[in-house]
């Protein structure tokens, strides 16, 4: 009973993910309203929204409420060489391994800010505070120039850390930002662990990525440990749409895995 309907939304999806790709449907435009798309075609509208939906997955649109189903930028994918050599830029400061080419401007979409807000689970958990305890936060969204948002990074920083280094706090915290006033009052050398997973955004995040909450994002968490306390002291979890990212990595020989393979001799008879 169900099987017709399938192919059919099957069959609408690949016609409009066709006019979409051809320009027919443009970016930032809008796919043709629902209801009256359904009468237009002679189909159920169920059988037109489950097309809507799987565009949706696949990140060819996005429902935005009051205008309807509009067609998304193509993502660019970039590719993330997944290093563990942190660099420093005399003009930046610390710069860890991203997808970012070397001198490539970035851009900053919205405006950043910092904000004391409830933790999340993982960072009070790192911090050792109770659950839903208050932390600076400091959170943008940014993208290489002329690209649509690529991350979303929030950076908590401990109690402590803004007790010891107050400047942390400030909207600009000077050359080489939070972690060189980190540093300055004591906590250097800081020691960074990095933790990656795939999961699916929260709304908020799928809004100021310009996502569908159906897309899967890759979440890397950076942990910086204090050289005084010894303890965490700053958190930085970035966000990125998983259809803009492929982490690659170069292979490497264990001693087991040389080549030539060693012969194995034959065993001894009595």
């Amino acid at each position: 009973m169900t099987e017709p309907r399938t192919i059919k939304w099957r069959q609408l999806a690949a016609e409009l993910r066709a006019k979409i790709q051809d320009g027919t449907h443009p970016p930032g435009s809008t796919l043709p309203q629902l209801k009256a798309y359904a009468a237009e075609l002679g189909l159920h509208h169920e059988t037109v929204r489950a097309a809507y939906k799987e565009l949706e997955r696949e990140g060819l649109v996005r429902t935005i409420q009051r205008r309807g189903s509009v067609v998304l930028e193509p993502p660019v994918r970039r590719r993330i060489t997944r290093g563990v050599t942190i660099t420093r830029d005399p003009s930046r400061g610390y710069v860890f391994p991203a997808a970012s080419r070397p001198d490539e401007p970035w851009q900053v979409h919205g405006r950043p800010f910092r904000e004391a807000v409830p933790a999340l689970a993982q960072v009070s958990d790192e911090f050792e505070l109770d659950p839903g305890a208050k932390v600076l936060r400091r959170r943008r969204v940014t993208s290489p120039a002329g690209e649509p948002p690529f991350q979303l990074v929030d950076t908590w920083l401990s109690p402590e850390a803004v007790k010891s280094a107050p400047k942390v706090a400030d909207a600009s915290p000077g050359p080489g930002g939070y972690l060189d006033r980190l540093e300055e009052a004591g906590h250097g050398p800081i020691a960074w662990e990095e933790t990656s997973r795939v999961r699916m955004p929260d709304r908020e995040e799928a809004k100021l990525l310009g996502i569908a909450q159906s897309i899967p994002v890759l979440e890397s968490m950076i942990v910086g440990t204090s050289a005084l306390t010894e303890k965490p002291i700053e958190v930085t979890i970035r966000v990125i749409p998983g259809d803009r990212v492929e982490l690659t990595g170069k292979l490497q020989r264990g001693e087991s895995a040389q080549w030539p393979v060693d012969p194995v001799e034959p065993p001894k008879s009595g």
